[in-house]
């Protein structure tokens, strides 16, 4: 092919500016999603909510974010991930920009629960899936750079809300912030593009023998993997442990500031998840390459466990803090793991809607979790019922894939599940 000599004489691979445009839309997407927290107390006073009712908006959201990845993911396989990713990024600005300016808490329902979830539904499967068809040999890595948007964003979007809110007001912020996800996420990935075969390259830049051999077609079909035991294992799994995964996003701030602790180190915890996320991604991103991904999964439900357990016996700054820091860096860990956990078992061929399939499981506890806690606390006065559900819900979590993990998978292409 004449076209793939100068992609081969390329000094950087392409696929790192694949993980680029997947980093900054998932920085974008998640870092403007998790500034929620923030503005959860100037939303209850301006439109005289109650704390259950207003954290519904944020589960509203994240429902639709995991969800739409049952359509996001196959149309990305058929269509290409850019062009997705980009429709996302455009919805997400408009509903940020709308939030800003609603007259009441049904239109933020509607402009924050629709754009932010329907803008990060499209652009975040697709932004992942197309990343594991890049890398074959540090895949888990890539995954970690690519997903570490998430946790940048929670680092330092969180005190720019922050900072916006006491400047200029909270919906000036929201519109603010919409403006920002337009240049930022449109601009960034348009570097995305679905697949190295589009450029004559295999995956980690191999220039192919043969030209027949480029586009990466091995795995299962999304029929026979989403059947597997070991798929409705981590399904399962997944669904359990999620209801209580998005808890500290929402609460964490509104726990500490009710046990004295100032507005702006409050805020500091979103940003303190965002590290140690950042830490998990990297770090534990870079091991699951040597190691067996599923017994890391195992490990990251146990590690969120035992630090929500902290999180019930914290009732000032530092222990707080010590929270925030060994809970992000799991929860960064179990994000980076589950999409090179999907193309290791299934495969490349159909890696985007299994990815899609697989988030919906994250899209029920999302919902239900944040905003139960929420009514729970309007209840009780407490957030110790909620905590104490989100620990139990890790440990079922760990357990299950433990007791899937060494399932076989049944292998229904010569080319093998791995899709190598």
């Amino acid at each position: 092919m004449s076209h793939s000599s100068p992609h081969a004489k390329s000094r950087v691979f392409y696929g790192w500016f694949v993980v680029a445009g997947a980093f900054a839309v998932t920085f974008v997407g998640f870092g403007c999603a998790y500034t929620f927290s923030v503005f959860l107390e100037p939303m209850q006073t301006t439109f005289h909510a109650s704390l259950g009712s207003v954290s519904l908006v944020f589960s509203v959201a994240g429902f639709l974010y995991f969800a739409l990845g049952i359509v996001s993911g196959p149309l990305a396989d058929r269509w290409g991930s850019r062009q997705l990713a980009i429709v996302g990024m455009i919805m997400m600005s408009l509903g940020l920009v709308i939030a800003g300016v609603a007259p009441n808490l049904s239109t933020v329902y509607a402009a924050y629960g629709l754009g932010i979830g329907l803008g990060v539904g499209c652009s975040y499967v697709p932004s992942i899936g197309a990343v594991q068809r890049w890398f074959l040999r540090q895949r888990g890595l890539a995954t970690g750079l690519a997903v570490s948007g998430i946790s940048v964003g929670t680092l330092v979007m969180p005190p720019l809300a922050s900072f916006l809110i006491e400047t200029v007001g909270w919906r000036n912020a929201y519109v603010f912030l919409g403006i920002l996800a337009a240049v930022i996420g449109i601009g960034m990935a348009l570097l995305i593009e679905n697949d190295p075969s589009d450029r004559g390259l295999g995956p980690d830049g191999a220039i192919p023998h043969h030209p027949a051999h480029t586009r990466h077609v091995g795995g299962m079909s999304i029929r026979d993997a989403v059947t597997s035991w070991r798929f409705v294992g981590l399904y399962l799994a997944c669904l359990i442990g999620s209801f209580g995964l998005f808890i500290p996003f929402v609460h964490l701030v509104p726990y500490a500031q009710d046990h004295g602790v100032p507005s702006s180190s409050a805020v500091f915890l979103l940003s303190l998840i965002g590290i140690g996320s950042t830490v998990g991604r990297f770090l534990l991103g870079g091991l699951a390459d040597r190691m067996d991904r599923r017994t890391a999964v195992l490990v990251m439900f146990i590690g969120m466990a035992f630090s929500q357990v902290l999180w019930i016996f914290s009732n000032d700054f530092w222990p707080l803090a010590a929270f925030a820091l060994i809970f992000g860096t799991f929860y960064g860990g179990f994000v980076a793991l589950l999409p090179s956990i999907v193309m290791d078992d299934f495969g490349g061929r159909n890696v985007s809607g299994i990815i899609g399939i697989l988030y919906t499981s994250v899209a029920f506890g999302t919902l239900v979790g944040p905003s139960a806690a929420g009514y729970a606390f309007d209840i009780t006065h407490s957030y110790t019922l909620p905590i104490l559900a989100s620990v139990c819900t890790n440990v079922i979590a760990a357990c299950i894939v433990a007791g899937t993990g060494r399932v076989p998978i049944q292998l229904h292409k010569a080319g093998g599940a791995r899709g190598d």
